[in-house]
């Protein structure tokens, strides 16, 4: 059970859309945020770079425990998503580039056995590390959105 062609295309390719999405847009349009306590164009960005790290430590975690179980990722409540906030776009897309050939080529590696082994998430349950790439990518597709909204001015 390898991972399913239309999952693992998305996983090569969906973040490149991120540089396409925000082309030509003004610092000022990726930066300003739609409202109080709401993130920027360029907060969303940087959430998806820090998150593809959780995701690949939670990948790892899986691999070498017995069913781990995960609390909710909150980028607010994480120290760590501090820095991203402070980059650039072009170092944020760098960074988004960079990990995602690491999680492609991390789940490509991975047996049918792996694949297979479940990690807990406390909305959706227990999750073989197929459906964790899945939701992985169907949140950045969320973001994706957000983004688009942003520049676009409809959000």
């Amino acid at each position: 059970m390898k991972i399913y062609t239309s999952l693992s295309e998305r996983l090569k390719t969906q973040h490149q859309t991120m540089a396409q999405l925000v082309a030509g847009i003004s610092n000022d349009k990726l930066t300003t945020p739609p409202a109080s306590g709401k993130w920027s164009a360029l907060d969303n960005i940087a959430h998806l770079a820090r998150y593809q790290k959780i995701f690949t430590a939670r990948v790892h975690q899986i691999i070498n425990e017995d069913t781990p179980i995960f609390d909710r990722y909150n980028g607010d409540l994480d120290p760590e998503f501090a820095p991203f906030r402070l980059m650039g776009l072009a170092e944020l897309l760098d960074i988004i580039n960079t990990d995602r050939a690491i999680i492609f080529d991390l789940l490509s590696a991975l047996s049918d056995t792996e694949l297979l082994r479940i990690g807990v998430h406390p909305k959706y349950g227990r999750l073989t590390i197929i459906k964790w790439a899945d939701f992985f990518i169907l949140h950045e597709a969320h973001h994706l959105f957000t983004v688009f909204q942003l520049v676009n001015g409809t959000e």
